[in-house]
């Protein structure tokens, strides 16, 4: 375990987790979201976790989001673009469908943030989340991030073009 709460627990993902991970980089619901367009295998899975998963050397984290009590994984948080020079990082979450609305992905992003901000000392945070994903725009902006940008008509819908909003939290400690 990496550091919790009374109800989620962050912890680095393992090569037991590849299986969960397999089914939800592979949920074609999910992939406007974060940006896959392919299917990953689970050998590209295990290699990632197995070789890639080091925030100071490549730069991204994958954590597994875990129920306290039960130690069930319900969703992951990445941690990627990750800049020790400029001291920021890109956020992105996922939730399993069967446990979203449920305030985890709130208490997620509390317990990343603050080991972003006390433990890493980082200056700051950014996400970058498409104008029709309303729910992850309330969830990142109760957490003090601000829009900074826009990118129009950034990604290609089956009938049209989206923008793509950034957000950015800075810390003020």
């Amino acid at each position: 375990m990496f550091i919790k709460n009374d109800t989620i627990s962050l912890r680095c993902a393992e090569p037991d987790d590849a299986e969960q991970i397999y089914r939800w980089e592979n949920d074609r619901s999910v992939w406007r979201v974060s940006g896959t367009f392919v299917p990953y295998t689970r050998f590209q899975i295990e290699q990632f976790l197995l070789n890639n998963n080091d925030l100071f050397s490549q730069k991204q984290l994958r954590l597994m989001i875990d129920l306290t009590e039960s130690g069930v994984s319900i969703g992951c948080l990445d941690l990627y673009d990750f800049d020790l020079i400029n001291e920021h990082v890109s956020i992105g979450i996922l939730i399993d469908a069967a446990h979203r609305n449920q305030g985890h992905a709130q208490a997620a992003l509390t317990l990343c943030l603050d080991y972003l901000f006390q433990d890493l000392k980082l200056h700051q945070a950014f996400c970058v989340i498409d104008e029709l994903n309303v729910e992850s725009q309330h969830l990142f902006e109760k957490q003090g991030f601000v829009p900074c940008g826009r990118r129009k008509e950034w990604i290609r819908m089956s009938d049209r073009f989206v923008d793509l909003i950034e957000y950015q939290r800075i810390n003020l400690n």
